[in-house]
């Protein structure tokens, strides 16, 4: 039982984090955002040109990296989650992850300045090209690793700690579209000037990343008196797995119908009367069973992997009703993962002209997706919910809105096959203009901000408290899945057909989409 000298500290602790946050600490947190994903989309996105360029990496290749990398950078939110929400917070694990993505980032912005750290240029005119030595790509995947720890740990931890800084869910869904919108902002700016700037010379274009990160890192932290405490919670995969190690070890037992038999934890001392669990899933109930040995007289648990409390029942209930919904996103993200990837081989053989004169990077083509994605959270925010709700008389749900993101996505995929089977039909005679590329990432854009920031709100509001950053991590955790499950279809369709060579002038990616 907690003493009064604890639940006065409590108190004291709640009311000082009520004064901190919101909107006040809102400018702090977003400079960190805006520092972290100029500079680790500014390096991200580029790489497949820097790789081919620099590196004398083949096409396909190339984009085979460039997937696994982004595959890395998903999966990294989900350990930084389970580290932020247990033993460390979202404060501090931000901090560290951000200061080594500027370490990263430092690294790659020594790659492009010394001529050592790379292969010779291929011959013009010649297919022979000199491979990187050993040491070479070691210091190159260094370099991204540790920028990929930052942009993967931090852009999504971030996410939760701006949330945290609000009570009203209505709150929280307005930070988050701000978060999101601020997100697809700083990726268009990192994609024209930081990727046109290495265009011209890598090593300021690199230093540019390295110096956007290390000023946001250095306001996020400036802002750590304004910021809310956050309330650690034990590991909630500790606590999931033990309700399904006690379901098991009671497997066999009756359910009964006492509500004196299950086991609510310290709510069995409190004012309010425990309730019968839940009947959805309800054969899980059996892990909340009393049995002779599992707790003392006194409350206190003698085998903590034998039994739960139902409210860990409950909070692995809501998980199982999320995980649905949650790996459907796979397959919308396979063929985007495909489509970023590939949009880029396909710019660099185009006609990028804008104007007599000015040439706009390959990489850069990427951006016409974040410009259409934070153009349309406002319309659909400011204009498209706010109609509806007036026609209506009811908001749209997250689940409809996701689903209008799917049929973008879907349209996004017929376009890009028709425009690369006229691109297919030209390229022994001229090159198609890239803008031709501009209607499918617009439609991307549009999907993205359909279904992204709608993700992101529901798994927040409907994931256990135990699993806030956790809930923000899903997205990405499956968007990882995503990038190393389109390497492998990509391997697969590289291997058995003729549809991707290295020229992919002589391929038929129209097929692939």
């Amino acid at each position: 039982m907690d003493s009064p000298l604890a639940t006065g500290e409590e108190a004291q602790v709640s009311n000082s984090n009520r004064k901190k946050g919101r909107w006040i600490a809102f400018p702090f947190i977003i400079c960190g955002v805006i520092g972290l994903i100029i500079s680790g989309y500014g390096w991200l996105f580029n790489l497949i040109v820097y790789l081919i360029e620099e590196y004398n990496v083949k096409s396909i290749s190339a984009t085979q990296i460039f997937n696994v990398v982004n595959g890395f950078v998903s999966l990294l939110p989900i350990l930084g989650a389970i580290i932020a929400d247990s033993y460390l917070g979202c404060f501090f694990v931000i901090s560290v992850v951000t200061f080594i993505s500027f370490l990263g980032t430092l690294v790659l912005t020594i790659t492009a300045s010394f001529d050592s750290l790379r292969p010779k240029p291929c011959t013009v005119g010649s297919n022979i090209c000199e491979s990187p030595s050993t040491f070479q790509f070691t210091v190159l995947y260094a370099g991204i690793t540790m920028a990929a720890i930052g942009l993967g740990c931090g852009r999504i931890i971030l996410a939760t700690m701006v949330a945290n800084q609000f009570d009203k869910p209505k709150e929280q869904s307005s930070s988050f579209n701000w978060y999101i919108f601020t997100v697809y902002l700083s990726t268009a700016v990192s994609t024209t000037i930081i990727v046109y700037v290495q265009g011209v010379s890598w090593r300021w274009g690199f230093g540019l990343c390295a110096g956007a990160s290390f000023l946001g890192w250095a306001i996020f932290v400036l802002g750590k008196f304004n910021y809310r405490r956050d309330n650690l919670q034990p590991n909630p995969f500790k606590d999931i797995a033990r309700v399904i190690i006690a379901y098991i070890s009671k497997r066999k037992l009756s359910l009964s119908s006492s509500v004196e038999d299950y086991y609510y934890g310290n709510a069995e001392s409190g004012k309010v009367a425990p309730t019968m669990p839940k009947t959805s899933f309800s054969f899980l109930n059996r892990a909340t069973l009393k049995k002779e040995g599992d707790i003392t007289p006194d409350g206190s648990v003698l085998r903590p992997w034998k039994i739960c409390t139902v409210q860990q029942v409950e909070d692995f209930k809501i998980i199982i009703r999320i995980v649905p919904l949650w790996s459907t996103v796979l397959f919308l993200c396979v063929p985007i993962a495909m489509q970023i990837s590939f949009v880029v081989l396909q710019a660099l053989v185009m006609d990028r002209h804008f104007g007599p004169k000015f040439i706009f990077p390959a990489g850069s083509i990427l951006v016409v997706v974040s410009i259409s994605t934070s153009i349309s959270i406002l319309l659909i925010s400011r204009f498209l919910i706010p109609v509806w709700r007036n026609m209506t008389g009811h908001t749209p749900t997250p689940l409809q809105l996701i689903g209008v993101g799917h049929v973008f996505t879907i349209l996004s995929m017929i376009v890009s096959a028709i425009v690369e089977s006229k691109r297919l039909k030209l390229s022994h005679d001229r090159n198609l203009e890239a803008v031709w590329l501009f209607p499918q990432m617009v439609l991307v854009g549009m999907g993205e901000a359909f279904h992204f920031p709608r993700q992101l709100a529901l798994y927040y509001q409907e994931f256990p408290s135990t699993l806030q950053s956790t809930s923000t991590a899903a997205v990405p955790l499956i968007i990882g899945f995503a990038y190393y499950t389109s390497t492998a279809v990509t391997s697969l369709v590289q291997r058995h057909t003729s549809w991707l060579p290295d020229n992919i002038n002589n391929g038929r990616l129209d097929n692939v989409y």
